[in-house]
């Protein structure tokens, strides 16, 4: 049997005074030290996920997946001893993918980490359905491993078909698993900035969900406190969440 800690956060790419959430990422980064971390709107030119990855003493290996440009997209980070390999890239349409890769675990299971993102604008509810849909119908297609974790920004609240898709697949959320509820707010995270985005009210967006044989011992939010010395100066515009769990 296995225990690990699988985490998820959008980025925000490199807005949102970046420079000044930099510092407060690779802080959270180095005290949490994920086995697996999910992240979402990552900018590949600027390292973002490398420099997660640096943060701390664990070493991390980045795994890419880019949605839209080549340049920009999502990143799983899997940390040593954790060897991950068959990565691969579904494209769901608008700008949006979704990253698989398969990590070999101690006592020899496996664990299929999946990270996305889906389509943001608060009234197509319909369109993030179908990307859900898809995401699920092309995993089905792979051999089943021992257990999976779907992570990352799903822009839908836990009343949309999103949440219902992922629930009927047979995926279970992590955090309800482990605290009998979702978050009651994902985004916003009280980041201020003079483009930041204002669209949608605050709820909860971002899950870890699994199915097979793994359980969620516990589920917190991760990546959700402010600059001791300037409030408004969070992370990223999201919080994240960070699971442990055990698969076996």
């Amino acid at each position: 049997m296995d225990r690990l800690t699988i985490g998820t956060l959008n980025l925000r790419n490199i807005a949102d005074r970046w420079e000044e959430r930099l510092p407060l990422l690779l802080a959270d980064m180095a005290a949490l030290q994920p086995d697996l971390l999910g992240l979402q709107e990552c900018v590949y030119p600027v390292q973002q996920d490398r420099l997660l990855g640096a943060a701390g003493p664990g070493r991390y290996a980045s795994h890419r997946g880019w949605a839209g440009r080549p340049e920009y997209g999502n990143a799983i980070l899997v940390r040593e001893p954790l060897a991950a390999a068959d990565a691969e890239r579904f494209d769901l349409g608008r700008n949006r993918s979704a990253l698989r890769l398969v990590a070999k675990l101690p006592s020899g299971a496996s664990l299929a980490m999946t990270v996305t993102h889906l389509h943001h604008l608060t009234a197509d509810e319909g369109i993030r359905a179908e990307q859900a849909a898809a995401l699920i119908a092309w995993l089905d297609g792979f051999e089943r491993p021992t257990a999976e974790a779907v992570v990352g920004d799903f822009n839908a609240g836990p009343d949309e078909p999103t949440y219902r898709c992922m629930v009927d697949a047979g995926f279970r959320s992590a955090h309800v698993e482990a605290t009998g509820a979702e978050p009651a707010v994902t985004w916003p995270s009280g980041v201020v900035a003079a483009g930041m985005d204002t669209e949608g009210p605050a709820e909860c967006l971002d899950y870890i969900w699994l199915r097979g044989a793994v359980t969620a011992e516990a589920c917190r939010l991760a990546f959700d406190r402010p600059s001791v010395s300037d409030p408004t100066i969070y992370p990223s515009d999201h919080v994240g969440l960070l699971a442990t769990v055990r698969v076996g």
